[in-house]
């Protein structure tokens, strides 16, 4: 017989540790944590999980930071990448990044919605659980990730592939601002490389001037970013051109190679080979001869592990009407008496491999709002913390009730 969730009990909980979700939040923005570097805010994560009692907690060879509550035979994962972006520029902040600000609603600083907040919410999850002993038939797996800013995704391909861990579904903590998100747009890093001939720039035409060969491939790129493809849920493709390389032997001289980088949004069935395709058959692209190209990622984790994989994030979805979208929306009926949103990221999360590349549902209910993601004078509401650990401790029982239905 499946326990029933205390949704009135849950939610004290969850309001009574909202000063200790702030302190940990605080703690966490506190340590820079870029990817590639987040071996210290890892090991703060496992001191929390150590004083609120998860049953099991591991640092993988990777450096993501795994934590477990319960034995049940039913795996439930809930994930947060746990690096961050830079600060950028500081003259942009009112308050500084790591030292962070708080106010009675707000708490400020790198991370703070994007995405360490959920971490807060899970860890707290876990000890809501604890304290009313909502244990039963699942595990709940707490996953603290590295270097999803840098890649997304490629620490979930870790897990999955390497560490053989395939749950039933799992949670996108990512910020939704306390929204039902079951889907994002897929992309790819893309680049375009011109060759030339370098030449005296006081007599170009011995050379081959390698900028000016870019310029029309990217006026055409301009023109081919307004024809992609469109989803009536997930909305249109997109491409900008976010970088500009080149080669030149001085500034007297004529540039003899080009590049540009391609940011890349793939909606609903476009593919990668598709994206790469309609670049190359530009005429533009195919009257210069230029190589059209995906990045490969290959830096190595703050561990030293280096497991490259190409930059292609695949899209997903999960249909309105899945077993995930009716947990979460049953759990947050229950604890707040009203039907939630249901929507989807702009961004990109984790939910490219797991979803994308594995096909293991993915749901997301997240702390935060995504447009302070990456922005100066990032902050999230204490009351998201408290709203998120609620349904984070309600949702492996109201998965187990589906289950039954």
């Amino acid at each position: 017989m499946t326990k029933q969730v205390p949704f009135q009990l849950v939610l004290e909980k969850a309001e009574h540790y909202k000063a200790d979700m702030t302190r940990f939040l605080r703690d966490m923005i506190a340590i820079p944590s870029e990817s590639c570097d987040e071996k210290r805010v890892v090991h703060r994560i496992k001191e929390e999980m150590e004083k609120v009692g998860f049953d099991k907690i591991v640092i993988d060879p990777m450096g993501n930071i795994l934590g477990y509550i319960g034995h049940g035979p039913h795996l439930i994962a809930m994930d947060a990448h746990i690096d961050t972006v830079g600060v950028g520029n500081m003259k942009n902040w009112s308050f500084d990044p790591y030292q962070g600000m708080e106010t009675e609603e707000l708490i400020g600083g790198r991370g703070a919605s994007d995405q360490e907040g959920g971490m807060a919410s899970m860890v707290y999850a876990g000890k809501i659980i604890k304290d009313l002993g909502l244990e039963d038939q699942y595990t709940l797996l707490v996953t603290g990730t590295v270097q999803e800013e840098d890649c997304d995704g490629l620490c979930w391909q870790y897990i999955i592939e390497q560490s053989g861990i395939r749950p039933e579904f799992v949670v996108s903590t990512e910020p939704t601002d306390c929204q039902i998100y079951r889907g994002q747009r897929g992309r790819m890093e893309i680049r375009i490389d011109v060759q030339g001939v370098s030449c005296h720039g006081s007599a170009p035409e011995r050379g081959d001037n390698a900028i000016f060969k870019m310029g029309p491939i990217l006026n055409e790129l301009q023109q081919l970013a307004t024809r992609l493809g469109n989803d009536d849920f997930l909305g249109k493709g997109t491409l900008t051109v976010s970088e500009i390389f080149f080669t030149s032997p001085s500034r007297c001289a004529v540039a003899d190679s080009c590049a540009v980088s391609i940011d890349r949004r793939l909606t609903w069935g476009e593919s990668w080979e598709g994206a790469l395709e309609e670049i190359r058959a530009l005429d533009s692209v195919k009257a210069v001869n230029a190589t059209v190209s995906m990045y490969e990622y290959d830096r190595p984790s703050w561990t030293g592990l280096v497991y490259p994989t190409e930059c292609y994030f695949p899209t997903w979805k999960v249909e309105e009407d899945h077993i995930t979208v009716k947990t979460l929306s049953k759990a947050y009926q229950g604890l707040f008496h009203k039907d939630p949103v249901v929507d989807k990221w702009t961004f990109s999360t984790n939910g490219v491999s797991i979803m994308g590349r594995h096909g293991i549902p993915v749901i997301g209910f997240g702390p935060g709002k995504e447009p302070e993601a990456h922005a100066p004078n990032e902050k999230t509401w204490k009351d998201h913390l408290v709203t998120c650990a609620a349904l984070y401790a309600s949702i492996p029982l109201a998965y187990l009730s589906e289950l039954k239905k």
